[in-house]
């Protein structure tokens, strides 16, 4: 009984002789999040999705061990989160400026540190980008004002619920790390199966749809004729 209702919600259905076929030759072209490139390019290509994919293994390992460490020291004893940045810096800042009166005095050459500045480039390119999203966030809050987007209104106000109840459980640090380990962690594991995961996320998503179709209607049909009408136009 478990393993029929785990291939049925998988999209794995028996054919005519009653044999379940290969699942590589049943799944649909559904795609998580409608995506229509590889998971690579989906989070952002580069080093930063190789550290997100796990394929260079030992900074993705230092990422969940600095922000593990950083949690506890926070939440356990009590520092304010920008206490400890002060401190952090402090410290930094103390020791380097020690380091080069020291190779001063000992008559050492140090070695050249990289400049760190911002390209008129990344300025423009991260404007551009900022301003698509706000423009975005905008038309979905005419569309919601406006009441033409029924299932975006659903959305938000589920989106919106989640945030509340989560917001009045734990802190906003805590919310921060577990934000920093579900994206180390769940894009490696889906990349690794994608496939199963695609074929599932399918058929939850035509579920949903149908569901969602049925409620529509139904709603559509409970309201006035006449508002109906002005909604349209």
């Amino acid at each position: 009984m478990e393993n029929s209702y785990t291939e049925d919600l998988c999209g794995v259905e028996p054919n005519g002789d009653g044999r379940i076929d290969d699942p590589a030759s049943t799944s649909s072209s559904y795609k998580l999040f409608d995506r229509r490139t590889s998971v690579h390019q989906m989070v952002g290509g580069g080093k930063a999705a190789d550290v997100i994919l796990w394929r260079r293994r030992w900074v993705s390992c230092g990422i969940v061990v600095v922000a593990t460490f950083s949690w506890l020291l926070i939440e356990r004893s009590g520092i304010s989160f920008l206490s400890l940045c002060s401190d952090v810096l402090l410290v930094l800042v103390v020791l380097l400026f020690l380091r080069a009166n020291y190779a001063v005095y000992r008559s050492k050459q140090l070695e050249t540190l990289p400049e760190l500045l911002l390209s008129e480039e990344m300025v423009n390119n991260a404007a551009a980008s900022f301003r698509v999203k706000v423009n975005y966030m905008l038309l979905m809050a005419h569309d919601i004002t406006l009441g033409k987007d029924f299932r975006l209104f659903f959305k938000v106000v589920i989106a919106l619920w989640l945030l509340s109840v989560i917001g009045s459980l734990i802190s906003f640090f805590t919310l921060a790390y577990i934000g920093i380990i579900i994206s180390v962690t769940v894009p490696a594991l889906y990349n690794r199966f994608e496939d199963h995961v695609d074929r599932c996320a399918g058929v939850i998503h035509r579920k949903f749809s149908k569901h969602y179709k049925i409620v529509d209607e139904s709603l559509h049909s409970r309201l006035p004729r006449t508002l109906i009408k002005d909604k349209d136009s």
